[in-house]
Parts: structure tokens; C-alpha cells; sequence
């Protein structure tokens, strides 16, 4: 009996731990693409300067969806710590 509530505990304290990791990890990805989109934008502004419009709606669209990926994924890791 004891050693089952044991396991319990310790598998709860895994996957709270699991969790955070991985809400960590999730940002530190929208982080990584976020900064290599906007690299990307400055670069080919640099290279066409008449284009920077398009260039910059096209780096804001793919930004928020990075950002929304981002989102996602630690909603789905932070549901896991509360279940």
C-alpha cells in the first residue's frame, strides 16, 4: 500500500518535472525560430530594398504562427502538470 502511493508521488513529480521541460523547451524553440525569421527578413531587405513591404508581412505572418505553435505546445505541457 505505502510503496504504491510511493510510486504514485514519484511518477507525479516526473511528469510535473516532464512538463515544465517541456514548456521550457517549447519556448526557447518560438524563441530560436522567431530570431531566425527576422534574420532571414533583414537580410533579404538588405539584399532587395524595394521588396521590404512584402518581405516584412511575410516575416510578421510566419512569426505569429510560430508563435502560435509556441502557444500551443505549452498549453498541452501545463495541461499535463494538472492532470
Amino acid at each position: 500500500m505505502l510503496s504504491t502511493i510511493l510510486l504514485q508521488a514519484a511518477g507525479m513529480g516526473i511528469a510535473k518535472m516532464g512538463a515544465t521541460v517541456g514548456a521550457g523547451l517549447a519556448a526557447i524553440g518560438a524563441g530560436i525560430g522567431i530570431g531566425l525569421i527576422g534574420k532571414g527578413a533583414v537580410e533579404a531587405i538588405g539584399r532587395q530594398p524595394s521588396a521590404a513591404g512584402e518581405i516584412r508581412t511575410s516575416m510578421l505572418i510566419m512569426s505569429a504562427l510560430v508563435e502560435g505553435v509556441a502557444l500551443f505546445a505549452i498549453v498541452v505541457c501545463f495541461l499535463g502538470l494538472f492532470q
